[in-house]
């Protein structure tokens, strides 16, 4: 049966499509994408960049605007952390300089040291050497430890016996230092210490020791237990005058004494009296004749055949408004007798003063030049220097110590500002910044962690 041809475009997918604008309803499927490289009018076809992240600038942006909000002002108004500060100088600084060349003697031996400074130095370094008469420093000091005297006291009284009249009488005929007595006389332990320092009165040294100890031998024994509480380790007493030439020290140990008994108030104002009177004897002198020359004002001479001319001594040194002790001892110097001997140890001691007078003065320690820095959590800088230059007395080659007391800045760092102190020898300075140092940039104060 011959079937019926149905309109054009009712079904049947087999028929011819409408080309053009007469194709009307027809569907459009969308041509694929030609492939990379195809070639257009001759040409490739350029390849797309890929898109710039958005990333690199927002996360910045985001922070930024996070941080000006709520939080910005917290971060704003914090405190800045405190700077830290460090120091160059160190807890012992030399005086610049030289060290001075003292005129110590050829023989003997001799040591100078000046209170509150230190030792400046001795020479003779041999075996101890008798000492003569400067072993009453000695008798003076334990008398004066186990009686002491407070003031103008005179201290209890001592009686001459019979027997200190017969060691007095014994003595002279060996020429011996001594002070006239009689029996019954009464003499005061001041009285007593005074003819025991001023003429060196051998016979009263015999007297002090049976009066504090009941006998010679348990007074040197006395004598010897104060050296080595002292540190005297190269002295040894055989009796309390000196006379003996077993009675040995060394100038070194001699000067620890000396600063020991010039502690003791009675001992200091007895040994420098020019005279003094006490009972039967009258006016007695003191043997020391540099008394008064160079600030000198004690302590005690020496000298016999074996020991020669041998003087402890003590003067007073003025630099600036200080007043300072010098204490020193020289000991063996030769001559034939006391007069030559002692005349020749007087020479020594005047050249020694001499010479610390003119090495003995003020020093600059610590110029004002950088001596640390101050350093701010923001990483700037600025230097402190003392504010002006730390001078301390003594002399080239001294070993001071010093105290360094800091205390960093608050917050920031100004020119000029204190930051604390050195100290040394009593001398203090303040130590300032030399620059201020540049404030935190913003960014560091909004994004900081600390």
């Amino acid at each position: 049966m011959t079937q019926a041809p149905m309109p054009d475009g009712a079904g049947n997918n087999n028929a011819p499509q409408a080309r053009g604008s007469a194709a009307v309803g027809a569907a459009r499927v969308p041509a694929p994408a030609p492939a990379a490289g195809t070639v257009y009018g001759g040409g490739p076809t350029p390849t797309p960049k890929p898109r710039r992240t958005l990333l690199a600038v927002l996360i910045p942006t985001l922070v930024l605007a996070g941080l000006l909000g709520s939080g910005a002002a917290v971060q704003l108004t914090r405190d800045l952390p405190r700077p830290t500060l460090t120091s160059d100088i160190t807890a012992t600084l030399r005086i610049p300089g030289k060290p001075a060349s003292m005129p110590w003697p050829g023989t003997g031996s001799a040591e100078l040291m000046i209170e509150g400074l230190g030792r400046l130095g001795g020479s003779g370094s041999g075996p101890a050497q008798p000492i003569g008469s400067v072993a009453k420093v000695m008798t003076a000091y334990v008398i004066l430890q186990n009686h002491p005297l407070d003031g103008d006291q005179e201290g209890p009284t001592l009686t001459v016996t019979a027997d200190d009249v017969e060691d007095y009488e014994g003595r002279k005929v060996t020429g011996q230092s001594l002070v006239h007595v009689e029996e019954g006389e009464k003499l005061t332990e001041r009285d007593a210490l005074e003819a025991l320092m001023l003429p060196s009165a051998n016979n009263i040294a015999h007297q002090l020791a049976i009066w504090d100890a009941g006998s010679e031998d348990a007074f040197v024994d006395r004598m010897n237990a104060a050296a080595d509480e002292l540190g005297m380790a190269n002295t040894e007493y055989s009796d309390p005058s000196g006379f003996l030439p077993t009675t040995i020290s060394t100038a070194a140990d001699q000067v620890i004494l000396g600063r020991a008994a010039l502690k003791l108030p009675a001992f200091a104002e007895i040994v420098e009296l020019p005279d003094a009177t006490i009972p039967v004897a009258g006016k007695i002198n003191n043997y020391n004749d540099l008394l008064g020359e160079n600030g000198v004002f004690g302590i005690k001479t020496g000298s016999t055949d074996q020991a020669g001319g041998c003087l402890l001594f003590a003067a007073r040194l003025k630099v600036g408004a200080k007043t300072l002790i010098i204490i020193g001892a020289v000991f063996n110097q030769p001559g034939a007798n006391t007069p030559e001997q002692l005349a020749a140890v007087n020479k020594v001691v005047r050249k020694l003063l001499t010479s610390v007078r003119k090495t003995v003065k003020e020093y600059e320690l610590l110029p004002t030049a950088p001596a640390g820095r101050v350093e701010t959590a923001w990483g700037e800088t600025a230097t402190i220097s003392p504010a002006t230059p730390l001078k301390v007395v003594g002399w080239p080659g001294l070993s001071v110590p010093v105290k360094v007391r800091t205390t960093a800045p608050a917050e920031g760092i100004a020119a000029g500002q204190e930051v604390g102190e050195v100290e040394a020898s009593g001398v203090r300075v303040k130590l300032h910044t030399d620059t201020a140092a540049p404030e935190p940039s913003l960014w560091w104060r909004l994004t900081r962690l600390e």
